[in-house]
């Protein structure tokens, strides 16, 4: 009599995401750089770790060490500089009463749902955020559907992090059907970097159950330049349109990587041919370690204004900066003026 054992296959997702790369040296290797180059920066690891997938790192250009989406994970030693104005918790998130749950506009609410990233990258404005203390568990999960049920205002839930893609299709399939049960609801939105490092996660099992539920299902992309679009990635989202899940991309404005309006007119471009518009064009958070990236607000709005000659008005991202206790986001020409 034989016995059937049961064999837990891992999705691919997270078998590729348990081969990334966290060792500078093992990046420069991978990429060709000057030994002395990667000894240089990679002190600065001890500042925020260093994590990227292969696949993202496939994209990169070996033997150049300013290749754009290199710099964006690659410690530097800039990152030591004391810049006034930047700070650990730049858009006053960490005295937050209620973990796990950020409630900064009033039609929304924010649910740190992983802790976790499949990349680390350097200009993250939760670099310094204790997601030890906001753990999204089963009494967290207890406390936001009290808290949703307790406000008929708030109509739509996000899910961040860290990144809300590292929980699985299942436990996403889960909150989905508590959140389902709530009348006022009427949108989920996931903002997740995970799809352009890792796109096997965009799973049409996902996608489906977001087809299905009655709330309205939202992807907001983090791409920050034109060589992290790839075929693969354009492949899976163009899959997930096919759902009829809105997909749109948020960018950070970084010096020496994205500071170009051309380079940003071909990411909106690449974006757009698998269905996914711009949404917002970000100035840097002020985060502690990441001044290095600053573009000035006269070079942002040049910026800005060189894309509105250079694109379609529905291929051109808001261009905002958040600021810590105002109620939405604000576009940097209101500030400037």
């Amino acid at each position: 009599m034989s016995e059937t054992t049961t064999i837990s296959v891992r999705p691919e997702w997270q078998l590729e995401l348990a081969k990334a790369i966290r060792s500078p040296a093992e990046l420069g290797t991978a990429l060709n750089l000057p030994a002395d180059w990667v000894a240089r920066h990679s002190t600065a690891r001890e500042l925020f770790p260093l994590m990227v997938t292969r696949h993202f790192v496939n994209l990169m250009q070996p033997g150049d060490p300013d290749d754009p989406l290199l710099r964006q994970v690659m410690p530097h030693a800039d990152e030591f500089i004391d810049a006034p104005g930047f700070v650990t918790d730049p858009l006053a998130e960490q005295t937050n009463q209620q973990p796990a749950l950020l409630h900064k506009y009033r039609s929304r609410v924010l649910v740190i749902l992983r802790g976790g990233c499949a990349i680390n990258c350097r200009y993250c404005f939760r670099r310094h955020f204790p997601y030890a203390d906001h753990h999204f568990g089963r009494q967290q999960r207890s406390q936001l559907l009290d808290y949703l049920r307790s406000d008929s205002s708030i109509n739509e839930v996000i899910l961040s992090g860290g990144d809300p893609l590292l929980a699985t299709d299942a436990q996403l399939a889960s909150l989905l059907t508590d959140l389902e049960q709530l009348p006022q609801l009427k949108r989920v939105r996931i903002h997740s970097r995970l799809p352009v490092v890792l796109p096997e996660r965009l799973t049409d099992a996902l996608a489906r159950r977001l087809h299905e539920s009655p709330l309205q299902a939202l992807l907001v992309l983090h791409a920050n330049h034109p060589h992290e679009v790839d075929h693969k990635l354009q492949k899976a989202l163009k899959r997930w349109a096919g759902y009829d899940i809105t997909l749109l991309n948020q960018s950070v404005l970084l010096k020496g990587i994205n500071d170009n309006a051309e380079v940003l007119a071909q990411l909106n471009e690449v974006l757009f041919e698998a269905r996914v518009l711009p949404y917002y064009l970000h100035q840097l958070d002020k985060v502690k370690g990441a001044s290095h990236f600053a573009v000035t607000d006269a070079e942002a709005l040049q910026i800005a204004e060189q894309l509105r000659v250079l694109l379609p008005g529905f291929l051109v991202p808001r261009l905002v900066r958040e600021v810590a206790g105002e109620p939405s986001k604000t576009p940097l020409e209101l500030i400037t003026d």
